[in-house]
């Protein structure tokens, strides 16, 4: 059952992998990994009990190559770009011959006792792997990488406990204790039923995040976009629900004469170099968006009203200061932008006021002669810009 289990499922992981297409997220090692493990308790089926064969020493390669196919697809599932051939063809290498070597000078108690013990020191590296993933790279895992944890953390004990037994009292003392293999039988028999589909709500729930990351960012800068804005702003004010926020409205003055003068492809080149530089002057935890056209938002929180002016100067300058290399133009061009600050708010669902407080300002600020910083008075709550 437990073949089957393992062989099933590393089936259907490969098919998975096949849909992902270019993002396999560790899907395809996965695959691989339970194919091993599988085919190794295949063959200690078909070995019938401890024996010195070629097929023994393949069995134990096997067994022990899974762990670390399965630690190199969890790399790949985080991102890593780990290799697999050369590591897996090495370590099968290099332990089949410490198999031949332990066995003619130690004997065939120390050849198993190897297997158990390198099998929990794998298997140990794995679980700090994970707990060191779920206060680092994996936060937005923690409750699953501490479910993961814990079973590779059992896993680890019993083949400890079996590393011990060994010592102790050989193959024939292993064999005899009828319990414990029933425990290791039934504990590997779960994890082959738990982890599997584990390991795909893992992959479905990154997937789901890509695709709201998708849904919250403007293609072409990456920045947030209004969706984005109001998701992340909520997020915040629940987190901190006494800051108060202040809306900068930031529009590139003579967008229109860009795009007819040097072509819209230079007009994207603006954009984008624009919205780096907003991403880079803004402080850590200020949100940038782009709102649409040429028009973006920098909401600047935990912060009083002379911040938020401090603030809106720095982006004006920065962007004034920098040169943008176009290909279409055959040299650097220089932009200028408006911006538009809002009163502060302390709800979301302020956001809407706030917009408008700032357009208006921004409308102010375009009629004074653009390439600079306006505000909205108290009156400007109602007013709109066109």
């Amino acid at each position: 059952m437990l073949c089957a289990h393992l062989l099933c499922f590393a089936v259907m992981f490969l098919l998975i992998s096949k849909r992902l297409h270019g993002q396999k997220m560790g899907m395809d090692l996965f695959a691989l990994g339970n194919f091993l493990l599988g085919s190794a308790y295949v063959l200690q089926l078909l070995e019938g009990g401890p024996a010195w064969s070629p097929m023994s020493v393949v069995n134990h390669t096997l067994t022990l190559a899974s762990p670390v196919v399965y630690w190199l697809g969890a790399m790949r599932f985080f991102g890593h770009a780990v290799p697999l051939l050369s590591p897996l063809l090495v370590f099968a290498a290099l332990y089949s011959l410490a198999q031949v070597l332990v066995q003619w000078s130690l004997g065939p108690v120390a050849r198993y006792a190897m297997l158990s013990g390198g099998s929990a020191l794998l298997f140990f590296v794995m679980a700090l792997t994970v707990i060191y993933g779920a206060r680092t790279f994996a936060k937005d895992l923690y409750g699953e990488m501490v479910f993961f944890a814990a079973l590779i953390s059992g896993i680890c004990v019993l083949n400890a406990l079996k590393f011990m037994k060994l010592l102790d009292g050989g193959l024939d003392a292993l064999q005899m204790d009828r319990q414990f293999q029933l425990v290791f039988y039934i504990y590997m028999s779960f994890l082959a039923t738990v982890l599997p589909p584990s390991i795909v709500w893992l992959v479905l729930r990154r997937l789901t995040d890509q695709l709201r990351h998708i849904a919250a960012r403007d293609p072409m800068t990456q920045l947030l976009n209004r969706r984005g804005l109001t998701e992340a702003l909520q997020l915040s004010f629940n987190q901190r629900r006494a800051e108060h926020a202040h809306l900068l409205v930031v529009d590139v003055d003579h967008f229109k004469r860009i795009n007819d003068t040097y072509g819209h492809h230079a007009g994207d080149t603006v954009l984008c170099r624009v919205a780096e530089i907003l991403q880079a002057t803004a402080r850590r935890g200020d949100l940038v968006s782009r709102l649409g056209g040429e028009e973006f938002a920098v909401i600047c929180l935990h912060t009083d009203f002379p911040g938020a002016m401090h603030m809106a100067e720095r982006l004006r300058a920065a962007i004034e200061t920098q040169t943008i290399d176009i290909a279409e133009g055959g040299h650097p061009l220089q932009c200028t932008v408006t911006v538009g600050v809002s009163q502060g708010f302390a709800d979301a669902h302020a956001l809407e006021a706030a917009l408008q407080q700032a357009d208006a300002a921004l409308y102010r600020g375009k009629a004074a002669g653009r390439n600079r910083v306006e505000t909205a008075g108290p009156s400007m709550a109602t007013a709109s810009y066109a």
